[in-house]
């Protein structure tokens, strides 16, 4: 794989910029952006004064964690519009969240708050190695989603040409990128997976394509499959991240030189860590949940958004922000079985372990006389669809064993057939089946 590095000229200068240059900059936008809250969101004003915290009493950086917190449930409350700080006639785009669990989360944004967003999302693509010039093929939704726009606003703005393809019809994605030849994909890591199986299924050579950098987010995904990505198509594979409520993709990027964890634009989004059950801040190293604090919207600023995002912060290295690492599950999306905190990128890591085996996974969790049981669906790489009934036994058993040895629960294993497991053709995959509760 070509080694894609970012010459330091082509930086926005406070990439570079020193840590105490950083502070100054978030201490003042801060200090605008919560007495704006305050002035124009009720929902604030009433969430600050409850509180017994006011604008004035933020002085320095450590100072935010005396102001509440933001959920998804005071979104919610706030439906649709209530937790917007500018007219609607101000309002130049709104997105939202599909809602599957209640009423979709509503966004919005500005003139400014699109052009910060495109900046960010090139920032973004340019960290990954992509240049002016290069073809950018988009397999994010579009739509409602911010995916889609957030990386077509983002690839026109460093001077790209977009292939605007979003989800689905996998064979046409293929045929796309076989007669444009784009140097670059974004795109969810499931889908990009279901892509490289389309390119097996149709005879062709996906080492052979066009594409060198491939920029992955909208779901979490760990190393391993990065490596097994990056093996199949002959990638750079780097990671982006972001959130509707607090922007849309381009809130952090990994940068491609070091692939260590996506980089937090700190200029425009301030993140803190805490302890999910206690809301109180952990150390910078120690896992806890993600919290972000707009600097710059206007149409939707956001104080103290907690994620459920599991991650750490870490030191800066190839830019002067610090960097977040691999989100490693959802503080609501963790599985308790008999007792045990179980994350399901915990069982993708194992599940690579085995080259017998796809990235492609599910975990089906039932309860039996008050029980909890777990199997574990996993499905055969094309390759290996010939295996003798014996060896696959013998795979179930180790995987099994190492479930058991590293996460501490007992899970049946079982090896299907290629194809098998639940493909994807919109974006995030579904990983986890639990019939505990009701649908």
């Amino acid at each position: 794989m070509p080694n894609h590095t970012t010459p330091t000229d082509l930086l926005d200068p406070i990439e570079k910029a020193s840590r105490d240059e950083i502070t100054a900059l978030q201490v003042r936008r801060l200090k605008a952006t919560l007495e704006n809250v305050y002035q124009n969101v009720p929902h604030y004003r009433q969430a600050f004064d409850t509180a017994g915290v006011h604008p004035g009493d933020f002085k320095t950086l450590t100072d935010l964690a005396k102001f509440p917190f933001t959920t998804k449930k005071d979104l919610r409350a706030n439906y649709p519009f209530g937790m917007f700080a500018v007219p609607q006639s101000q309002v130049m785009r709104i997105h939202a969240s599909s809602g599957t669990t209640g009423k979709p989360t509503v966004v919005g944004y500005t003139a400014n708050d699109i052009s910060h967003w495109a900046d960010l999302v090139a920032r973004s693509i340019r960290a990954a190695g992509g240049r002016a010039g290069d073809m950018v093929h988009i397999s994010y939704g579009y739509g409602l989603f911010t995916g889609g726009l957030g990386a077509h606003y983002g690839a026109e703005r460093l001077g790209c040409t977009v292939i605007p393809m979003s989800g689905g019809q996998t064979e046409k994605q293929v045929q796309l990128i076989e007669d444009f030849k784009p140097r670059i994909i974004m795109v969810t890591p499931s889908y990009m997976q279901v892509i490289i199986e389309e390119y097996a299924r149709l005879g062709l050579d996906v080492k052979k394509s066009s594409l060198e950098i491939g920029i992955f987010g909208a779901e979490p995904w760990t190393n391993a499959m990065r490596r097994d990505i990056e093996a199949a198509a002959d990638i750079d594979a780097v990671d982006i991240y972001g959130l509707s409520e607090v922007m849309g993709p381009g809130v952090a990027s990994e940068c491609v030189e070091s692939k260590d964890g996506p980089v937090i634009w700190e200029d425009h989004f301030y993140p803190e860590i805490i302890n999910p059950v206690t809301g109180e801040l952990v150390a910078d190293g120690e896992e806890g949940e993600l919290v972000f604090t707009s600097l710059t919207k206007e149409a939707f600023p956001i104080i103290r958004y907690r994620t459920r995002d599991l991650t750490r912060l870490l030191p800066p290295t190839s830019r002067a922000f610090r960097r977040m690492g691999k989100i490693v599950g959802r503080s609501d999306d963790m599985l308790i079985i008999r007792g045990v905190n179980v994350f399901p990128t915990q069982i993708e890591e194992l599940v690579l372990d085995h080259p017998e085996l796809t990235a492609l996974y599910q975990v089906l969790v039932t309860r039996t006389s008050h029980l909890d049981e777990v199997e574990v669906l996993t499905e055969l790489q094309s390759s290996a669809a010939a295996l003798p009934a014996g060896q696959i036994a013998e795979i179930c058993v180790a995987l099994e064993s190492r479930i058991k040895n590293l996460i501490g629960i007992s899970a049946k294993v079982a090896v299907l057939m290629p194809g098998a497991i639940e493909r994807t053709q919109t974006g995030k995959s579904r990983r986890v089946i639990d019939k505990r509760v009701a649908p």
